[in-house]
């Protein structure tokens, strides 16, 4: 188990470049099973769940070359022509929960599919039934033995998927077996992430016919055979936010490069409301922090509301502001996880059920703290740099998940962070 090791009270300032999305590169990654031909996929970011997705499909007998783009970008190749139905070993699926993205692909193409059950980050229960029942509207069967989940569907065919939730993994994986389905599948409530988007305008450079990603009703026309295709991965909005977070609680001047600000608008909104000067501009965002910034009130939800993969750095940053915030967690019911070692830190959090009260503090102290999860990591590692003296962030393979080359992009900016 590794360490970050940083030294608080350095400003930022420079320039950082986002990474391509970790939610998008998943799922696209998986879509590649779908068809014989050759992917070409760039903006590919270089994280820990990227590896184990790679280690997935090369367990299917699919070929995974990486390489450099045009742009010096990392990009891999994938070749999914000797598919087969089985993903072994178990412990695989166990490392992260988007192994289960698999499933949909391989079903549509083999017409069977065998998959442990995923694993991931323990912020709460995510059942997959959601994923389970979406396919089950296109004829899918399953059965549970040993462990493993067994699904056959001598042919799927389109129907009418409605979600009880907006769940992104469901929206996806249903997406990516009804491609190959007979007929028209609509799918009612779907979740209207950005990373939904980039998957749909994958599977139709591979010759798809699907619409509506981004809106809470999507359709896929089946289509009998898919190609190979090239496609560019969206910027990181998680990482983006995260970035954003990490300019208010140290203060700076930073030039964000490779960022879509449309797909951060709620982030953005909350940390301007705090005092973060945050301008949009052809080339990114302009960020500045010049004061202690002021306590805000915020609440998680789907998509286009505040994103509960931000909350742990946004409460990071709330714990130095000037003020008392609530902020009220509605997705996951354990992401307060990081709530404890901010607390040894100096921060003072009080949790009542699903809402979190946090009262500024003019600084924190430096102190040894371990990573509960990838973002309540970050949000450990955010608090470091605003915490006078070191602070040592254990658990980097939680937050290696998430972040491509954290400590390289932090110490450009004049971060005093370390790895050990």
């Amino acid at each position: 188990m590794g360490s970050f090791v940083i030294e608080g009270g350095r400003r930022l300032e420079g320039q950082v470049r986002m990474s391509g999305a970790k939610n998008a590169i998943l799922p696209i990654m998986a879509a590649t099973l779908l068809c014989p031909g050759d992917c070409f996929i760039h903006e590919v970011p270089d994280l820990r769940d990227v590896t184990v997705m790679t280690d997935i499909l090369r367990s299917l007998g699919v070929k995974v070359e990486a390489g450099r783009g045009g742009d010096g970008g990392r990009s891999l190749t994938i070749h999914a022509g000797g598919l087969n139905t089985h993903v072994g070993p178990g412990d695989l699926m166990g490392q992260m929960r988007s192994s289960i993205f698999v499933m949909g692909p391989i079903l549509a193409r083999l017409g069977r599919a065998t998959v442990a059950y995923p694993g991931g980050c323990a912020i709460g229960p995510r059942p997959i039934d959601l994923h389970l029942r979406g396919l089950s509207a296109l004829g899918a069967k399953f059965r549970e033995r040993y462990g493993h989940i067994e699904a056959e569907a001598v042919a799927l065919r389109g129907g009418e998927v409605h979600l009880d939730f907006p769940s992104v993994g469901a929206t996806e994986n249903v997406m990516m077996a009804a491609i190959l389905a007979e007929g028209t599948t609509v799918i009612r409530n779907a979740a209207r992430e950005p990373e939904i988007a980039d998957l749909q305008r994958f599977l139709n450079a591979m010759g798809g016919r699907v619409s509506g990603a981004g809106s809470d009703s999507v359709r896929v026309d089946g289509v009998a055979t898919l190609h190979g295709a090239e496609h560019s991965v969206i910027p990181d909005r998680i990482e983006a936010g995260t970035f954003l977070a990490a300019v208010g609680v140290a203060g700076g001047h930073v030039e964000f490069r490779n960022v879509v600000g449309e797909h951060i608008e709620a982030a953005m909104a909350k940390m301007r409301e705090a005092g973060l000067i945050i301008t949009e501009g052809r080339s990114g965002l302009m960020v500045t922090a010049t004061a202690r910034l002021r306590a805000v009130d915020f609440k998680t939800l789907p998509y286009p509301g505040f994103p509960t993969d931000l909350q742990p750095q946004a409460m990071a940053l709330m714990t130095v502001a000037e003020g008392t915030s609530l902020i009220t967690e509605t997705v996951f019911d354990k992401r307060f996880n990081h709530v404890e070692e901010l607390s040894r830190m100096g921060a003072r959090i009080r949790v009542e059920g699903r809402a979190a009260v946090v009262e500024g503090v003019p600084g924190l102290s430096g102190a040894e703290v371990a990573a509960p999860d990838l973002r309540g990591g970050m949000a450990l590692v955010i608090a470091g740099l605003a915490a006078e003296g070191v602070t040592k962030v254990r658990g980097t393979e939680h937050i290696d998940r998430g972040y491509e080359g954290l400590e390289a992009k932090l110490s450009a900016l004049g971060a005093a962070i370390g790895r050990e």
